[in-house]
C-alpha cells in the first residue's frame, strides 16, 4: 500500500474505509466526533485534489440491520466538521450502493450505510469485499482503530484494488509514529 501524497486523484472515487463508530446520547446526537476529526484529513486532500470520496464505516455492533445504529445519525456531525453536504446512500453493497457512488462527481462526498448490518462484513467475505471495490476507483485506509481485524472492508478489500490502494493521512501519522518510537525510544 501507499501513502496518498503524491498521487493524483482528480475525476476519481475514493473507496475510504473511515472508522465512524462514535457514541450517540439518547437523541443520537454525536457525543465526540474526535474520530470524524481524525478522517478530515485525508478526505480533505482527495476532495481538493478533485476528486470523490465514498465513505464507508460502521456503527456500533449490529446483528443485522438495526435503525439505532444507523450512519444516518452521524450525517449532521460529518458534514458540520468537513463544511460540505454529505450524501447518504442506506445501503454500502448491490445496486442501490453502485447507483449512488456513479452519481457522485468530483468535490463529493458519500457515506454509505454501517458495514456491520452485514455479516459478511466481519467474517472477512470475498464476494461482499468486492462489492464494495465496485464503488470506487482507488481504496485508501484511514480506520487505524480497526486495521487489525481481518473484516471485508479492511483487509480483504484491498485485493480488488491491484496497486491502486492507500493509507491515509491518519495510519500513515499513526505508522511514522511507531516508527519514531521503535527508532529513538520518543513518544
Amino acid at each position: 500500500m501507499h501513502t496518498l501524497s503524491n498521487n493524483d486523484f482528480s475525476n476519481r472515487k475514493a473507496v475510504i474505509r473511515v472508522d465512524f463508530n462514535v457514541p450517540l446520547n439518547d437523541s443520537f446526537q454525536v457525543t465526540d466526533s474526535t474520530r470524524i476529526l481524525a478522517a478530515k484529513e485525508s478526505i480533505d486532500y482527495i476532495l481538493n485534489q478533485g476528486g470523490s470520496c465514498v465513505l464507508i464505516s460502521h456503527l456500533g455492533r449490529p446483528k443485522g440491520k438495526d435503525s439505532n445504529l444507523s450512519l444516518s445519525h452521524i450525517i449532521y456531525k460529518v458534514e458540520e466538521i468537513l463544511g460540505r453536504p454529505v450524501a447518504f446512500c442506506d445501503d454500502c453493497v448491490g445496486p442501490k450502493a453502485e447507483a449512488a457512488a456513479e452519481a457522485l462527481n468530483p468535490g463529493e462526498v458519500l457515506l454509505m450505510e454501517n458495514l456491520r448490518y452485514y455479516p459478511e462484513e466481519t467474517a472477512g467475505d470475498v464476494d461482499f469485499a468486492y462489492g464494495l471495490s465496485k464503488l470506487g476507483d482507488f481504496y485508501v485506509n484511514d480506520a487505524f482503530g480497526t486495521a487489525h481485524r481481518a473484516h471485508a472492508s479492511t483487509t480483504i478489500i484491498a485485493q480488488f484494488f491491484d496497486e491502486d490502494k492507500y493509507f491515509g493521512k491518519l495510519l500513515e501519522n499513526e505508522v511514522i509514529a511507531v516508527q519514531k518510537v521503535l527508532e529513538t525510544g520518543e513518544k
